[in-house]
């Protein structure tokens, strides 16, 4: 935005740009005589207003980025939209690495501080569950008793347990193995298992499924110890038999989990998985950038920022490569974009550049205007690392995680590598929440905010109105995960969210 002080109907995101994005809708014959413009049609909040008149075949730039060129003569005051605007290919210079710049660490003995659990390896919760994971779908059932079995009643006794929560997942058997996605529901299971957010693990198997529980504890080198256990239904006699004993593992586990204190960590503990979902014209103005500036913050905190879903990334990944730390971490990056490019040939993906009813609606024409939004959550320090679905991370700063756009699968990715917290920006209005890492959702647009106060816990929107600069507006982000890692509950925690989200990606055949 040109100011954060003023509050202009139409904003101007740069001066190259050939559309202004309505701030409120606009009508048909509606006057701007401070921009030259006479509206030609009536155009919806957040959706964009020829600034100029351009031609058929011409490029349209929003954000100094071409999105897309007109497939017939628009004129100035023109709607601008999937109707007029077609989405274009070319290729760009990843240019490696020539973006970086340095980034400004926060001394050790300055730096911000939250309220975590230090586990015993040394890695900091922000949460304390009991997860119980199933091997296959098999058990879904029964882990899903198992954990109804804890009610808050039968919890009193425990207070310093945020709950029991079961993990169930629709794959596990009829499946290729060995294979890709046999490896990936191995690897995000074990990460989900080795999370610090669990004081302990359960995982549940049938007994004749691909994913053996005793293969996939070995394959991962999980160690079977008083906090990860295992039960295997056709050895314990069947269904009421396994919901017993997994009840009575449980209750083993609870009197060591209590025992826990929280205590004040520095914010490099904090790992933070980056989401944007039902996205709209102002997600890339105000909530994604917010989030970013957000994550600028922690990272010079000595904090990890975590992008992910690569095909929302599609025709922007320059932006990322340029900050590269090396031209090996911009090339990963781009080979994962190709393994995206050849997986969804052929299919009706996002990869073809059509955006979903929601985000075309909230007026995002298509893939490109979406990722220009959605690469702003990552903030601007150096692209340190890129991993594989939920590959563990190990490097601190900006990285990315490959994944699909669905964030429930994204999200159950980025936990599995270690995210702590999850921040969450929308336009439209998602309801997401996810455990054991919570989840802070971001408004993007302040007549959202307040028509689903109970679910969005900060109001980006305050960026749009004129309230709060970019900066302070990253600040206030800031804070606010500082005060929810140490505790304060989300709203989707409130509301009970993150029971059912968990959705490993399924890569390939069933069988």
């Amino acid at each position: 935005m040109e100011s954060a002080s003023s509050v202009p109907p139409l904003i101007s995101l740069h001066h190259n740009d050939d559309v202004l994005i309505a701030r409120d809708t606009v009508t048909l014959g509606q006057e701007f005589p401070e921009l030259g413009l006479h509206m030609r049609s009536q155009v919806p909040a957040g959706h964009k207003v020829a600034r100029r008149d351009i031609a058929a075949g011409e490029a349209v730039r929003k954000y100094d980025t071409v999105i897309g060129s007109a497939t017939r003569d628009i004129e100035a005051g023109d709607h601008i939209h999937t109707h007029n605007l077609t989405l274009i290919d070319f290729d760009r210079d990843p240019a490696f690495c020539q973006d970086v710049q340095p980034v400004e660490y926060v001394p050790e003995s300055e730096r911000a501080t939250f309220d975590g659990i230090v586990r015993s390896n040394g890695r900091v919760a922000t949460r304390n569950f009991i997860g119980i994971l199933s091997s296959v779908n098999c058990s879904a059932t029964v882990i899903n008793h198992i954990a109804a079995h804890f009610t808050p009643e039968r919890l009193a006794d425990y207070p310093n347990v945020d709950g029991v929560v079961a993990f169930a997942q629709t794959s596990g058997c009829g499946m290729s193995s060995p294979s890709y996605h046999f490896d990936l529901l191995r690897r995000t299971l074990a990460g989900y298992a080795r999370h610090p957010n669990f004081a302990g693990v359960l995982i549940v198997g049938l007994g004749c499924e691909r994913n053996q529980v005793s293969g996939l504890v070995e394959s991962q080198g999980l160690q079977t110890d008083e906090r990860i256990r295992t039960l295997v239904m056709q050895d314990m006699g069947g269904t009421r038999e396994s919901i017993a004993a997994g009840i009575a593992a449980v209750e083993a586990m609870l009197p060591e989990a209590n025992r826990v204190e929280r205590q004040p960590v520095c914010a490099s503990h904090l790992s933070i998985g980056l989401q944007c979902g039902g996205s709209d014209g102002f997600s890339g103005i105000s909530a994604n950038p917010a989030l970013g500036a957000a994550m600028d913050i922690l990272v010079r905190q000595g904090g990890t920022a975590i992008l992910s879903e690569t095909p929302e990334i599609h025709g922007v990944e320059y932006m990322l490569t340029r900050r590269a730390v090396s031209p090996a971490v911009g090339q990963k990056l781009l080979d994962r974009l190709a393994w995206w490019e050849e997986y969804t040939r052929g299919h009706s993906g996002q990869f073809n550049g059509v955006v979903g009813p929601g985000n075309q609606a909230g007026g995002l024409a298509n893939i490109f205007e979406k990722s220009l939004g959605s690469a702003m959550k990552g903030g601007t320090t150096p692209l340190q690392a890129v991993y594989e679905y939920a590959e563990p991370i190990d490097t601190s700063g900006f990285v990315f995680m490959d994944s699909p756009g669905y964030d429930p699968v994204a999200a159950t990715g980025q936990i599995a590598s270690g995210a702590n917290l999850i921040c969450f920006t929308t336009g439209r209005g998602s309801m997401f929440g996810s455990k054991p890492a919570p989840t802070i959702k971001l408004a993007s647009n302040t007549p959202m905010y307040q028509r689903l106060t109970e679910d969005m816990d900060i109001n980006c929107g305050q960026v749009l109105d004129g309230e709060l600069s970019m900066e302070a507006m990253g600040q206030e982000i800031f804070e606010y995960m500082l005060r929810v890692a140490s505790g304060k509950p989300s709203c989707s925690e409130a509301l009970g969210l993150g029971d059912h989200e968990f959705v490993p990606w399924h890569v390939g055949i069933v069988s």
